[in-house]
This record gives structure tokens, sequence and C-alpha cells, in this order.
């Protein structure tokens, strides 16, 4: 079906819990943001318009990859880009994030949410997808923002500290939250599956507010549409990872879904998440504001996590978010360098 075949699959065999000598890599938030290139590009043409052009998309998702030695590429767009096709209309606003003028509130505006049709709403997407296919000889992931997070950015009608609104209704209208859940669940299925179908070969779920809940909160309010996003995606045979922020009381809820990887930020060690009983593969986690830092700290970090990890087959360094815009790509070059080469020395 595509014409290039994945060469370097040393991040496939290490979410499958079959990693070699050489410990993969890949960073969150690696496609755009610090890159030169990207800056240039965000000069003529919006988010929007990069990410509805597949050239262009394809070239920015390449970048870093061709740029850092990276061992997975990930699909640069945004976790809001099917929610439009709800009937959401959504801004992404410079130095702000998603912008709803029109928040989801009551059962009515749930009710009238649309079904996700990706070839008709998202084709871009999937055409970037296919013509990656054709040019990467590392992995491609792709991901989708999971429904807790997406119904944060729709209730709330952008980011929130503290996310009143969103559990207003959680608390006080169940099943109008409990509607919600499962139409973005449904929604994300049918996205990832596309996706997948397209030719993507990991998916990443981002629940990047969801340390927001307590642990009996999640497991009551959003593991049920969690279960039912990883059983449906289980069959596809790809890895699936799970991914947020402030989060480490929610591990063992993680564990438990039927899901590949947890990707940990940098609050909690790949020892202790082993230490609390975690079996999953683990991704992760040096904390992005150390690539701020000088070289010799931010090589001692990364000897930590590996030091850590040296005997453990089921492991992808990470960092513990996503790059920053003022991170140097020579940092992250070198640092994927000295991953590989000290690995590979163990």
């Amino acid at each position: 079906m595509f014409a290039v075949a994945t060469i370097n699959d040393s991040f496939i065999r290490a979410a499958k819990g079959e990693g070699g000598r050489v410990k993969p890599v890949w960073y969150m938030r690696q496609a755009g943001r610090s890159q030169p290139e990207y800056r240039a590009l965000k000069e003529k043409y919006s988010l929007f318009e990069i990410t509805h052009d597949p050239e262009l998309c394809a070239y920015v998702t390449r970048l870093p990859v061709e740029q850092y030695g990276n061992d997975a590429a990930i699909l640069y767009k945004d976790i809001m880009t099917p929610i439009p096709a709800l009937g959401v209309d959504v801004e992404i606003k410079a130095g702000v994030g998603p912008v709803i003028e029109q928040p989801v509130r009551t059962m009515d505006d749930v009710e009238r949410l649309h079904q996700l049709e990706p070839e008709a709403h998202v084709d871009y997407v999937l055409e970037t997808i296919r013509l990656l296919r054709t040019q990467l000889q590392v992995p491609l992931i792709t991901f989708a923002g999971a429904p807790f997070t997406l119904a944060s950015y729709m209730v709330e009608g952008g980011p929130s500290k503290n996310y009143e609104q969103t559990k207003t209704m959680m608390y006080g209208n169940p099943k109008t939250w409990t509607l919600l859940m499962d139409k973005l669940a449904d929604m994300t299925i049918t996205y990832t599956k596309a996706q997948i179908a397209a030719g993507a070969q990991a998916i990443q779920i981002f629940d990047s507010w969801v340390g927001a809940l307590s642990a009996p909160d999640y497991r009551f309010f959003v593991k049920p549409a969690m279960e039912k996003i990883f059983t449906a995606l289980r069959p596809e045979g790809v890895p699936l990872i799970m991914f947020g922020v402030g989060a480490r009381h929610l591990l063992a809820e993680w564990d438990e879904l039927p899901l590949d990887v947890i990707g940990l930020d940098w609050r909690t060690s790949v020892t202790e998440a082993r230490d609390l009983g975690i079996t999953k593969a683990l991704q992760g986690n040096l904390d992005p504001a150390i690539l701020h830092a000088p070289w010799e700290v931010i090589e001692k970090r990364a000897k930590q996590i590996l030091d850590e990890t040296k005997d453990d087959p089921a492991f992808i360094f990470n960092l513990g978010h996503g790059v920053t815009p003022s991170v140097q790509p020579e940092t992250l070059k070198r640092l994927t360098s000295f991953i590989h080469e000290y690995s590979a020395g163990q």
C-alpha cells in the first residue's frame, strides 16, 4: 500500500516491550515550535493553512526526524482539529489556545453535536498521513484529544485553570456529561480508526488536563469513555499511548486500560511508576524546562533516566510534556545523539 516501508522500528518494539540495545526517542511537540524553518512558514501561513496543505504539513512533520535523528514522527496538527465537524466553532488564538465563542453547556447543546465523517471533514489529515508513509523511514504517530480534555475546552469556552464550568456539568448534570463523554468517545474512535486506515502506525491519546480530577471522579466520570475508546482500537494492532499532565494519581487507572504505553510527566520517575505496580511500557519524562539549562545539566538528567531504564525493554525516551518554542534545535539534536550513544554503551 505504501511506497516506503518503515526501516527503523525501535519505537514500535519498545512500545511492545521488545526494546533493543538502543533506547528509542521522540519528543512531544517536536514538529514546529522551536524550529526556524517552521517559524518562517508561520510568517506566511496559519496553523489552519499548514494543516490543510498535506505537502506543507508533511514537511513540518518530517523536519525534526531529519534534523534530530528521532525514532518516530508525530503528525503536526491540533487536538481540536475534528471539533468543528461536530458543529462547534473553534479559533486557535496565538498565546491563548483554543477559544470557543459558544460553549457546550446544556443537554440541547450536546444533543445537537454532529457526527464526524473523516473522509469529508478531515480528508486533509488522512492525505497527509498517506503522503508521510511514502516519505518516512520511522514510524508515524498520530493522535487525538481525550474526551475530558476536549470537553474541558468545549464547556469552558477555552483554556481554564479550575475547570469550574466543566465540573459543574460533571457533578450537577451527570446525564448531560455522560452523553457528552459518549459522543466524544465515538468521535475519537472514528477519527483514530480513519488515521490508522490511512497509515498511522501508533496512536497517542492526549488527556492533557485530566490531572485536575481525583482518582474516584476519573474512575466514575471519565474512565468508561476511555475503556470504550481503547477497547475499540485494540483490534487495530497499533501501539496505543496514554498521556496526561499531573496525573500520577491516575497511573494505576491507566494501567488497567487496554493500551500499550503510559506517558509520564516529569513529576514521576520511571522507577516510581514501576514501584507503583505499573506494568505497561513507559514513555518520558525529561522536564522540558531542563532543555534551557547548560548541556552538563541536560546530560546528567538524561543519563539518570537512561540508567533507570537500562534493563527495561519497554521504555521510550521523551519529554515530560512538549517542546517549548524557545528550545534550541541544536539542543534536541545533541540530546537525541546522546540518548542513542549512551544507551548503546550501557
